[in-house]
């Protein structure tokens, strides 16, 4: 089985993480520092297959690798680990997501609309094949897309069609089977700025298991 990289010790790290050494893989978790507490909480409870490092570190270690950062400080820790990414398959899973003015956010100007966050790391990247999936639902539905409490869609975006493929094998093991490839990584702001419809739909209902669902013939 292919190694994964794990670039974040929050949240939707940690789910990620635990979802695929449940599966059987081996999983480094990255963080600025290689002794990061999160991270090393994480790799106690996570057995033999879990271990941790640095940004650099878990980029050299795994086939593939999740970006789990936040979506404001993404390029930073991108750029430290750039080394160690051609060649490798990139899952963006972040949001240009900006807090400063509190609850809810909005996108950062910069990363939306024209441009985005996918596009951005893809930029940065060029020899790294970028996969922009999973933004659109709440970590614990990522890995179990049952808990949204239907068969919800899953969207992807990416410039190489072998890659999402790749990334499409990981989504079924996470229990998607409603999978619409958009095309290439520009789509990445379509689902990016889909992140406002969903923060209104969970500041309504204080619950965030739920999905998107697309409709068609």
């Amino acid at each position: 089985m292919k190694k994964i990289g794990i670039f974040g010790t929050g949240s939707v790290g940690k789910t990620i993480a635990s979802k695929m050494i449940a599966l059987g893989y081996e999983v480094k978790m990255g963080a600025r520092s290689a002794d990061n507490e999160k991270a090393a909480a994480w790799v106690k409870s996570g057995g033999s297959k879990a271990s941790q490092g640095t940004f650099t570190d878990a980029a050299a270690f795994g086939d593939i690798v999740f970006n789990c950062t936040k979506g404001d400080v993404s390029q930073d820790v991108i750029k430290l680990a750039a080394a160690n990414l051609a060649g490798k398959i990139l899952i963006d899973i972040s949001n240009p997501l900006d807090f400063s003015n509190g609850m809810p956010p909005t996108l950062i100007p910069a990363l939306s609309n024209t441009n985005s966050l996918g596009e951005a790391l893809q930029e940065l990247l060029p020899d790294t094949h970028v996969v922009k999936t999973l933004n659109i639902v709440t970590a614990d539905v990522m890995v179990d897309a049952a808990r949204c409490g239907g068969e919800a869609t899953m969207l992807m975006a990416g410039n190489n069609t072998a890659a999402k493929k790749e990334v499409e094998e990981i989504l079924r093991q996470f229990g998607w089977s409603d999978i619409i490839d958009l095309g290439n990584i520009r789509h990445a702001r379509s689902t990016e700025m889909m992140l406002p419809v969903w923060l209104s739909v969970y500041l309504l209902n204080n619950n965030a298991f739920f999905g998107f669902k697309i409709v068609r013939p």
